[in-house]
């Protein structure tokens, strides 16, 4: 069996042991550090993500579904490479053994997998529910969402389940253990060349495209349906009642003005995800990809920390980017964090009453009626 190193194994998790540089003490502090200090607000953040769409009634929208589903992945790609990873650079040695290696590996790719998954998921939702409106009535609704979030962790969970025949424990140079290849590397060309097509050039794609399919009609086209039949309607009634349409048509105007600016805001944000993971794993898709051509693949040591610290800064940024481009998830995150300090006194009361509710900030326009929020955008804004 060929030797490789752990810093071109398939986990991509140590920083030790491959090369004298990786001893040296400055190198450890700084990886440790760094991605202890990454990992730890991603954590943070994506748990946070989770919970204030799980407990507040107004975010549990389509769009939302499929943050969820990203954040839920984020974690997976944190906790299973960016932890393991300090633990193996401050022992010098694989120390979760035989099953560790099989089930970190799984999960790490899964977690990876699901999230690019996640990513063209709520670019088509958004496509559909910008672009045709009328069908996003029956298409683009929160049990969809959840069958089709489904869908993809059952999908991507088989998928994966290739990388249990895939990897195994090596004894390295130094003989100490290592999480590594099973047969040649050369045999995984394939298997990289494909993760790359599906995982990251197909999403990458297909953002692209809908992305601009959305900006032609959010930021080119028409600002706001035909009303022609109602401004027919309008004319033909009495003065007092024309001064009440009058009213109503006003109004009208108002949430649909306000609607598109809530879509352009979500599509904005949507848009900066895409854009940052397109970024952000770019160092290390080529180095995987570029590695399994060469004969002695590149292994600098500080250039492979960059590569993973991009890889856990995509996996951690995402919450930061909704706090700050999304009124509804800034606001949310403001509550779970008041109710983590909530006096005792106060928690037996119902929720509207302890400052723990979502609050009108968090209610979409229209929530009387969904089919017209939907319509108008308002309902499935983060």
């Amino acid at each position: 069996m060929e030797n490789s190193s752990r810093l071109d194994s398939p986990t991509n998790i140590s920083l030790a042991g491959a090369d004298t540089g990786l001893a040296l003490l400055e190198y450890k502090a700084v990886s440790v550090f760094l991605v202890l200090l990454i990992c730890g607000a991603g954590i943070v953040g994506n748990v946070m993500v989770v919970l204030v769409v799980l407990i507040t009634r107004d975010m549990k929208t389509p769009t939302n579904c499929y943050l969820v589903s990203l954040a839920v992945a984020d974690l997976m790609v944190l906790v299973a490479a960016g932890l393991p990873n300090v633990s193996d650079s401050l022992a010098g040695t694989w120390v979760y053994g035989h099953a560790g290696c099989l089930g970190i590996t799984y999960f790490q790719y899964l977690g990876i997998n699901v999230s690019s998954c996640s990513i063209t998921a709520f670019t088509v939702e958004r496509y559909i529910a910008i672009c045709h409106p009328i069908r996003a009535q029956t298409m683009c609704t929160v049990s969809r969402a959840k069958r089709i979030t489904a869908l993809v962790w059952a999908g991507t969970a088989i998928y994966c389940l290739l990388w249990f025949f895939l990897v195994d424990i090596n004894v390295g140079p130094r003989q100490h253990l290592e999480c590594g290849y099973k047969v040649s590397r050369n045999l995984y060309l394939p298997i990289y060349l494909l993760d790359f097509a599906l995982f990251f050039v197909t999403p990458l794609l297909v953002a692209t495209v809908l992305y601009g399919l959305i900006g032609r009609v959010l930021f080119i086209g028409p600002v706001s349906p035909p009303v022609t039949g109602a401004t027919e309607r309008w004319k033909d009634r009495s003065g007092r009642e024309r001064n009440g349409a009058g009213g109503s048509q006003a109004s009208s105007h108002s949430r649909a003005r306000g609607a598109l600016a809530s879509r352009k805001q979500v599509t904005k944000m949507l848009a900066v995800v895409v854009v940052l993971f397109a970024v952000l794993w770019m160092p290390y898709r080529t180095l995987v990809l570029v590695n399994s051509f060469m004969a002695r693949p590149y292994l600098d040591p500080w250039f492979l920390l960059f590569c993973r610290a991009c890889v856990y800064a995509n996996s951690a940024i995402n919450p930061v980017i909704y706090n700050l481009m999304s009124r509804k998830f800034r606001a949310a995150f403001a509550t779970l964090c008041k109710c983590g300090r909530e006096e005792p006194s106060r928690r037996g009361l119902p929720p509207a009453t302890t400052g723990c509710s979502a609050g009108r900030d968090l209610q979409p326009l229209g929530r009387g009626n969904p089919r017209r929020a939907l319509v108008e955008g308002t309902a499935d804004a983060p």
